[in-house]
């Protein structure tokens, strides 16, 4: 292609398992370093949306001195695809000496969509009784642009 190269890294990953928490008064005020999970009630619906990624009315606090009925793993975080490419261009200064030019340009996330962050990244709100409950807090870069050149000589 005339010195013209393309290359690209693409990464598709689905969402890790949220582990769901409850800090108010249940079997760990009796119990100490553990971590309760919240009694499914209801329907895990998943609207996936900013506001509620999860059904969080599902949810209720487990009887003081109980474990959480909610099994491990139960709600899943966002997934991720993303989109890294390369564009070269070689020129030849002299082909004896092997010096050369190279200009590139790199797009990270190159389709610019959101991506939201899981739970292992902090960006969905975890914990039963926080006034963010099922929100998602936290996303990963937008589309980022760079330019570059390299002389060998």
């Amino acid at each position: 292609m005339g010195g013209w190269q393309l290359s690209g890294i693409v990464n598709v990953m689905s969402g890790a398992p949220l582990n769901m928490t409850y800090n108010g008064t249940s079997v760990c005020s009796v119990v100490p370093n553990c971590i309760n999970r919240p009694d499914l009630v209801g329907s895990l619906n998943n609207p996936h949306t900013v506001n509620e990624w999860f059904n969080t009315a599902a949810l209720a606090a487990p009887v003081n001195g109980t474990w959480g009925t909610l099994q491990h793993g139960a709600i899943r975080g966002p997934g991720r695809d993303n989109w890294n490419m390369s564009l070269f261009k070689n020129f030849i200064i002299s082909e004896s000496r092997g010096s050369a030019f190279q200009f590139r340009a790199d797009a990270f996330n190159v389709w610019n969509h959101t991506q939201f962050k899981g739970d292992m990244n902090g960006g969905i709100s975890t914990n039963l009784g926080a006034s963010n409950f099922g929100q998602v807090t936290a996303a990963f870069d937008p589309r980022t642009f760079q330019l570059g050149a390299k002389l060998t000589f």
